[in-house]
């Protein structure tokens, strides 16, 4: 199969919209990650996405849809949910919400919830409107590698398995939606992004997260959202996130630099533009600002393919503070280092 890489045009958005209509997969972008789309409510459909991704069966997929009304038919929307879909849609929040009998169960692992969201990039909202179907779109990756947050990093996943990914240009956020569970007792985030904890608390009373976020699942516990298997978002380098104090950290990531290139490996360290002198005379790539840690954010996933790209062997990384997206920031990095977290 080839795969056509085109810009979101109208007849391109069309293409898409018959494609999808159809049966078939098609990449798009998002203002968090690229998606790859298939009709939600079409089994066949849905398990091309598992296929096409290595993905096991039973992690869920969000459910995109062009409007709040659109999420009526999909699932029990209260009062809480309108709330915070007037508060954040179109916009990087997931919602887990009773499910409906006309979801598959290939669509969210035969959970009794369903994800949906409705996406605020152009392009997103144009394809679902045109699909006229809600979409199931994981993030469009081989299963487990970094999320693409950019039309290339499709087409080297992806590449011959899909006929078509529309290149919006880069993703605004960075980083997957975030989850937001409003089937449990209280409120709970099961996967951090770009709609903070603080932002949630300004709508609704009550709002917790998960400890999962930061930690593996344990083998009695359930998958409920995308996001929560053990290693996720990996390079095929090994990630050890450092934390602890400034100076003990960078002296830390000194010493392992010098450790493995004496063992004759290739490393590399991912520095914030703060600390980027300390590490003088190391290979490194800056990946934004501590100040602004939405820049790193919207860093972080291209910088972990170019590891790949350059084929690092070891990669070292200064742990950021759980604040804000922060706790989304090091939610992805544990994940993508399989908590390999070393306390100094």
């Amino acid at each position: 199969m080839k795969t056509r890489v085109m810009p979101p045009t109208q007849e391109a958005i069309a293409e898409a919209a018959r494609l999808i209509r159809a049966g078939a997969l098609v990449a798009f972008p998002t203002e968090t990650v690229y998606g790859l789309g298939a009709d939600a409510l079409n089994p066949a459909a849905v398990a091309g996405i598992f296929q096409a991704k290595g993905r096991p069966g039973d992690n869920p997929l969000i459910v995109h849809v062009a409007s709040p009304e659109a999420a009526e038919p999909l699932c029990h929307v209260d009062a809480r949910a309108r709330a915070l879909m007037d508060a954040f849609w179109p916009g990087p929040l997931t919602l887990l919400l009773p499910k409906k009998p006309v979801i598959p169960a290939v669509t969210n692992a035969g959970l009794p919830s369903v994800a949906v969201r409705m996406p605020a990039h152009p392009a997103a909202l144009a394809l679902l409107a045109a699909c006229g179907v809600p979409v199931a779109a994981p993030s469009a990756n081989t299963s487990g590698r970094p999320s693409p947050t950019a039309a290339r990093h499709v087409l080297e996943d992806l590449g011959g398995k899909i006929p078509l990914i529309l290149d919006g240009g880069p993703c605004e956020v960075g980083l997957e939606s975030t989850v937001l569970d409003l089937t449990a007792p209280v409120p709970t985030i099961v996967r951090p992004g770009g709609v903070t904890p603080e932002m949630l608390s300004r709508v609704i009373a009550e709002v917790t997260v998960a400890d999962s976020v930061l930690r593996p699942l344990r083998a009695d516990e359930t998958a409920v959202s995308p996001g929560m298997l053990y290693r996720h978002y990996a390079p095929r380098g090994q990630l050890t996130l450092v934390r602890g104090a400034p100076e003990p950290v960078r002296a830390a990531c000194r010493a392992l630099y010098a450790e493995a290139r004496a063992d004759g490996r290739r490393a590399k360290i991912l520095a914030f533009t703060e600390n980027a002198a300390g590490y003088a005379g190391c290979e490194t790539l800056t990946i934004g600002s501590l100040a602004r840690p939405e820049t790193v954010a919207r860093e972080l996933f291209a910088a972990l393919r170019g590891m790949d790209a350059e084929n690092v062997e070891v990669i070292l990384c200064e742990a950021v503070a759980t604040e804000g997206i922060g706790l989304a920031i090091m939610n992805r990095m544990c994940r993508a280092a399989a908590f390999r977290v070393l306390e100094v």
